[in-house]
Formats: C-alpha cells, structure tokens, sequence
C-alpha cells in the first residue's frame, strides 16, 4: 500500500512521535552506533521526540534536558507500584537536546559493561514506557534478550515440551502464557503506540507473548478494548536474532534497525475495504486491531507489511457479472485514498493470483497452529488445494475430456509446488525435533506479515549455480538461472547460491575447482567453514560475488540476508542449512513433489 504523500509533511505538528529503546547488554554497541547514525533520518524533522529506558531487576529512566551538558539516569526500584519520575522530562526534542542524546549513545556500550544482573522486570518496564508515550503516541523498540523474571508479567520457562506434540494441548505451546501482554498490547494500540521487538536470546524468550497470529479479534466501539499481544495488535514487527553474536549478526542487526528507525511510515492510520452487493468479507490476517467489522485501526503502517483478506460470495451473486471493491485508507498525516477494481466472476479461475492464494493459505494455516496440531494445520492446506483442484475440475470436466487426467488452471499451476513448501516451512513442518519453539513462534510472525513477493520467495527460495559465471570474465548477473530444489541440482563440481531472502547459503562441491575457492575464502579455503566469514578479497573472482550478494540485498533492503557457508558432505551443516530445504525432494517422511502431485491427484478424482 502506497500512501499519497503530503508536500508540508514538515510543518504538520502531528507528525511528531516519541520513540522508548530497551537495549539488551550484549547488543549495546551495534545498537548505539546504529541509533546515534540515524538520528538525522528519524521522522518528524525538528520536532522528533525520543527517550530511552533500561530494565534488569529495576528501572532506569534517562533525562536529556538541553540544559545537561551529561544525561542523567534515575532508578525506580519499586515493581509493585510503578511510577515515572519527572514525566515531562524524559521525552525530549531531539534537536534541542542533540548534543546530551549523543554523548549517551557514545558511552552507552560502556555503561553496563560489567553487569552481571540476568533479571528483567520487562513487564513494569513496559507499562512505564506506556506512561511516558500515551500522551503522544509513536513506536517503542524494545531489545530483549531474557525472559521477564520479575514484576508483573514475569513469566516460567515453559520451553518445548516433547510430551504434548501430538495431543491436543500441543497447540497451548505456540500461545501466549500471561494475559499481561494482551491486554498492554490492547491499551498501547488504544494510544497509538506500535511495538517492535528486537529478540536477541539464545535460550527460550517466549515468542509467542510478543506475537500473535489469532484472528483479528472483534472491538465494539464503547466496550473495554479486547486483548492481543504486542507487536499484531499494534501493528508492530519481530525481529528474531538466535544465538546472537555481533560478529555474526552486527550487519544484519545494523541493517534491519536502521530500517525500521528511518522507513517512510503512517501514523494513527485506519483501513477499511467495501466490497459490492453479494461479497462480503469474513476474516482478515496481518497486524492490526480490527474495529467493528471491517475496520482496521493501525497504529503505524509501513511497506514492509501485508495484509490479506478472506472474502465469500453469496448466492445472490450468481447472476452478477462484476464485483466491485474499494479500498479506503487514513492515516494521521491526513493522506487519503480510494481505487476501485472489478473481476468479471466467470472468469473467477482463470483470473486467479497464485500468489494472493499462498498467502491466504499462508495465514490461514498458521493461525491454525494456534489451536490444532501441527499435523491437521498442514492437513487443512492439503484440503483446501484439493478442494479448488476438485471445484475446478467439476466446472470444466465436460470441457477438457478429462478421462483420468488431472487439471488445473494456467493460473495455478504453481499453487501445488507453494502449497507442499508451506507444509515443510518453520511454522508447519514437522514436530517437535524440527524446529525450536521460539524458531517456529518467529518464522510464523514473520510470515503473517510479508508482502506476495517476498512470502513466495522465502516458500520457494532461489538456487543459482556460480561458478561457472565467476569462471568467464564476461558473464552477466542478468543470465544466472534458478535451478529447481532439489538434490539432483547440485553438481559436486560446483559453487551454489541458495537465496530465500532472509539469508544466504553458499555451498562449495566437493570436487569445486580449489582455484576458485582459494580465490574466494584466501587461506581459509579448507578450513571447516562453519568458522570462516565471508569477505571481500583482492581478486575478480572475490568481487563479482560479492557484488551478486550486494544486488541480491539491494532488490529488497526490508531484511538483510547473512551468508553461510556450507560445503558439501559436512553435517549436520549442510543438512540443516540445504539439504533440508531442498522442498521438491522427499526429506525426513515427507512426500517429495511428485508424491504429492499423486496424492492431490488420487483426492481430487474421489466422488469427482
């Protein structure tokens, strides 16, 4: 969604927007460095308002008046009855109190350095951050990286439990634990305040209390807002950082922060769409808190978010040609907007969006998780593709001269190869040994929220042979090809790219010419690579890839790809990094694609 674009952005006064920063120990310096360079960047030009608040077992509230030549920290030890000293000087005016921000974001990494202190008292830290924005609203960024201990909201370390995969309380592990977070997340959206989280822990954080992937829940104009959780109900994002290490993860970290502090955004916005007589919609999936029965209220929006929309014809409609639709949008900084578009409704199947579907399909599943097992979301996705596959069938049997055939769609012909991806994606696949919980709580969060284009990709990542394009002096990037997924592409003889547009993964054959790999990891070439970083060296070679990995970053800057390195035959690396995503083969019990084609195939044609 593209907003229109105000030529006086500048001189509207409601653009101003205070932002709150929980910095976790370990992450001090790349978040620091990355704040302090975006600061000339921030939204609301010179009236941005910002603060900064710190959490272990109690709370530090940090003053930047423009009279302090050094910023000031007060600690609140009480968690049982929060309270914010001197409330009007802790969000300050940025330009006027430039010079104090600065100078804190400068000793920040060394302020704590010595810390030792492993509680978080998260919970009162978060209900004082909202005393300090509800009179103006904006984004609070929180850093955690351990689990609320303390205080109101402190939560046990359920973690995965192998028991309950498989029984109907498996589905209780993928929600929320304490009603705290619903019902903040429901007062900080009623204040017009989104979250995002940045969750840096290498042990179990409880994803799930900061996401939700339910429905949007019903709010009656007048009644007691209803509870969601932090970043969904707020239109709000997770940024999920496993086993951090800053020499690692700095880039990615670096990347995405600065994204999210200087990406053009929309406040206080609402979205509405009006279908014609015959449709009307029955569910919506993204992040959002839904108003009445088509209103979706959003505290912040940006381009990096999707939404998708579940919508169910009546009968009425069958003699109806045309449906039309209108979609109508608000946001604080007064844009407006409307377009309408129709589809004639008896070229329905010919017409369809493979990629709307998938992400339909996409959420719908996921949100099953929440209150199934694993096994029947995956078994709805199967239901669903046999079902159109059948309507489909039954339609235009006459038509096509079917005999045992199976048909389908120009339109959808990839829809079978999305379908068995999202089966074998994080969300889905498997059970309890193939994927962590925090792992399965973030990738399903991540994926309710990503655009058609970027979802298809991680679904369906890009496999591209490059050693023969390093070896030729005048090959272009434009004539790299992608290769299907699955294990007969990879040549022992070759250097791949596997892309899915949340990391890199390059895998070095066995037998790969040792010219080549010398030329791209210098001394490093045979050591165990699980240890070696990939950088740019003074060779051809080294830049061309370097810069294939720079344009694929740069074709969507909304998440930063890291690179692994993975060469063929060492595991479990090469398993858990390539071969298990290769999703056209059989991995691990789980059909390869041309099973499964039978299987849709032999279920379409029962009782056709």
């Amino acid at each position: 969604m593209q907003l229109a674009e105000e030529l006086d952005l500048d001189q509207r006064p409601e653009l101003i927007k205070g932002s709150v920063e929980f910095v976790a120990p370990t992450e001090y310096m790349v978040v620091a460095q990355t704040i302090r360079s975006c600061l000339d960047e921030l939204p609301g030009s010179t009236r941005t308002q910002i603060a900064f608040g710190g959490v272990l077992s109690n709370l530090g509230f940090c003053l930047f008046q423009s009279s302090l030549t050094q910023p000031q920290m007060m600690v609140v030890s009480d968690l049982d009855d929060i309270f914010v000293p001197l409330p009007d000087d802790l969000l300050v005016n940025l330009s006027e109190s430039r010079s104090v921000v600065e100078t804190f974001l400068d000793s920040l990494p060394s302020m704590f350095q010595d810390n030792v202190n492993l509680e978080s008292a998260f919970g009162p830290a978060l209900k004082a951050a909202f005393m300090v924005m509800s009179q103006l609203g904006g984004k609070l960024l929180i850093f955690q990286n351990t689990l609320p201990s303390l205080g109101v909201g402190r939560l046990k370390l359920r973690g995965d439990d192998l028991r309950v995969y498989g029984t109907d309380k498996e589905h209780a592990l993928r929600l929320p634990e304490d009603p705290f977070y619903k019902q903040m997340a429901a007062d900080l959206t009623k204040y017009q305040i989104a979250v995002n989280i940045y969750a840096f822990s290498d042990k179990y954080t409880d994803i799930a209390l900061l996401r939700s992937c339910a429905d949007g829940l019903k709010l009656d104009t007048g009644t007691e807002w209803l509870v969601g959780t932090l970043a969904k109900y707020t239109g709000g994002q997770v940024y999920y950082y496993p086993s951090f290490l800053s020499i690692i993860h700095k880039d990615r970290l670096r990347h995405e922060l600065s994204r999210d502090l200087t990406r053009e955004t929309a406040w206080e916005a609402v979205m509405r769409i009006r279908c014609g007589k015959g449709v009307r919609f029955t569910s919506y999936h993204g992040n959002f808190m839904l108003r009445s029965t088509d209103l979706l209220a959003l505290p912040a929006v940006d381009c990096d978010k999707a939404f998708a929309m579940q919508l169910c014809l009546e009968e009425t409609l069958l003699t109806t040609q045309t449906i039309h639709f209108i979609f109508w949008r608000k946001a604080n900084q007064g844009t407006y907007g409307s377009s309408t578009s129709g589809c004639r409704s008896g070229e329905m199947y010919r017409q369809a969006d493979t990629g709307a579907v998938v992400s339909l399909f996409c959420r719908l599943a996921i949100e099953k998780t929440l209150s199934h097992k694993l096994e029947d979301a995956r078994n709805s996705v199967q239901l669903r593709l046999v079902k159109a596959f059948k309507e489909y069938r039954n339609l235009y049997a006459v038509q096509h001269r079917l005999g045992g055939r199976m048909i389908y769609p120009e339109s959808l012909k990839l829809l079978p190869l999305y379908a068995l991806a999202l089966c074998k994606s994080t969300p889905l696949r498997g059970g309890y040994a193939d994927a962590q919980l925090d792992e399965r709580c973030a990738a399903g969060y991540t994926m309710m929220t990503l655009p058609v284009k970027r979802l298809l990709k991680l679904l369906y990542p890009s496999l591209i042979r490059i050693d023969e394009y390093l070896l030729k002096p005048t090959a272009q990037a434009d004539e790299l090809k992608r290769l299907p997924l699955v294990a007969e592409s990879l040549d022992s003889r070759g250097l791949y790219i596997y892309d899915d547009g949340f990391r890199f993964v390059i895998w070095f054959g066995r037998m790969l010419s040792p010219e080549i790999a010398m030329n791209l990891l210098g001394q490093d070439f045979a050591a165990d690579l699980s240890k070696v970083s990939l950088y740019e060296h003074d060779n051809e070679m080294s830049r061309k890839l370097m810069g294939i990995l720079k344009k694929f970053r740069e074709s969507d800057p909304s998440y930063y790809q890291l690179c692994h390195l993975v060469r063929q035959g060492e595991q479990p690396r090469e398993g858990f990094f390539l071969l298990a995503n290769l999703v056209e083969d059989q991995i691990g019990g789980t059909n390869g694609y041309a099973d499964w084609i039978l299987q849709i195939h032999r279920q379409v044609q029962q009782n056709a």
